[in-house]
């Protein structure tokens, strides 16, 4: 199932991202070699990530 329409990222992709140590949409974006495009994808990934338990990180301030 794509997570991510504008960069085609599937579900599995998305899991593998995480299982590997992304703790938040950027990070996951990254893993896959992606930037995010129209942002609507986040909200899916914060729920994988809360899903799988694992605490998203928390936002850099500059």
């Amino acid at each position: 199932m794509y997570i991510c329409v504008c960069n085609a990222l599937t579900d599995k992709q998305v899991e593998s991202a995480i299982t590997s140590g992304c703790r938040r949409p950027n990070d996951i974006y990254s893993q896959c070699g992606t930037k995010p495009q129209c942002g609507r994808c986040a909200e899916r990934m914060l729920e994988l990530l809360e899903a799988t338990d694992i605490q998203p990180a928390a936002p850099a301030h500059a």
